[in-house]
């Protein structure tokens, strides 16, 4: 059992690029995974990780080790997993990859219900907005919307089936520059922007009466979405300018009066998130349980 514990410390390592990423995501500590690397390393009489102060990096016979033991110990999981079927409730880890906006809208409506009826399952989710594979960056399963779910996946809708964008800018901008009536309107304004993980800057896109528009806005202010998008929604609400969002995460400062819906006839709708994961026939039994929790939710 050791040295299956040092080769999962050092599948984790070169996953995660460190030693003390690693350490955050197997809930323990940096000197811990060390060793079990170092261990390892002295068993095999090879370097298996190039260590600088900015990064670790697999070796070439470190490389070679991943190829051959990444799905290796999947199975190994997997195996150990099947004893999970004859408890009296799952238990295990539960690991997630999902957008932003999903962990802001869509989670806390599930999440707090499924664990309170599953309390022996350590769900942890990360928020992330690049487009990754789930597999082999470690999580058992991610959400993602219809035009960036992995192909040969199976996907589960989770959440509202259908969610979508608000236009909205604060009384002070609207009273100082009068508010758009087109959506090429918005050329003439200052519009809070998105950029998607350093890739270009995301256009805006409306839709009336089967008429669409796409829209590259202007504007001082550029925002990458995702860990700025509260920063972004409270500098609209500071007047910087125009905001377009989620509806559903404008929704209370509408309600509220900081911020005033505008261009509502060309807000654009969109098919709600899915829960996807590889399609083998043994599932962890956490994940199981929660695909058949969202199914139940879906009803």
């Amino acid at each position: 059992m050791d040295d299956l514990a040092d080769l999962t410390a050092f599948l984790t390592v070169a996953r995660e690029g460190g030693f003390r990423s690693a350490a955050r995501a197997a809930g323990t500590s940096a000197s811990r995974m060390g060793d079990a690397v170092r261990r390892l390393e002295a068993r095999l009489g090879v370097r298996l990780l190039h260590r600088t102060t900015r990064s670790v990096t697999p070796t070439d016979a470190g490389a070679r080790l991943l190829e051959r033991i990444t799905p290796a110990l999947g199975e190994v999981r997997a195996a150990l997993d099947v004893v999970n079927d004859f408890r009296d409730r799952p238990a295990g880890r539960l690991k997630l990859n999902v957008p932003t906006a999903v962990a802001r809208l869509v989670l806390p409506r599930i999440v707090p219900p499924f664990l309170a009826k599953y309390p022996d399952i350590c769900l942890e989710v990360t928020a992330d907005e690049r487009l990754i594979d789930v597999v082999a960056d470690g999580f058992d399963a991610g959400i993602r919307y219809e035009d960036w779910l992995e192909k040969d996946m199976v996907a589960v809708p989770i959440g509202p089936r259908v969610q979508r964008y608000a236009a909205a800018a604060s009384p002070a901008y609207l009273s100082r520059r009068g508010p758009p009536t087109h959506p090429r309107e918005l050329l003439e304004h200052d519009c809070v922007r998105w950029r998607f993980t350093n890739g270009p800057l995301h256009p805006w896109e409306f839709e009336r009466d089967g008429e669409t528009i796409k829209v590259d806005p202007k504007g001082p202010l550029i925002v990458g979405f995702g860990g700025g998008t509260e920063f972004a929604v409270e500098a609209s609400v500071a007047g910087s300018g125009i905001i377009y969002l989620f509806e559903d995460w404008l929704r209370p400062f509408i309600d509220r009066g900081e911020l005033v819906p505008v261009l509502q006839p060309w807000w654009l709708s969109f098919p709600g998130p899915f829960l996807y994961y590889p399609g083998r026939r043994h599932l962890p039994t956490p994940l199981r349980a929660f695909v058949d929790f969202v199914k139940s939710t879906q009803l």
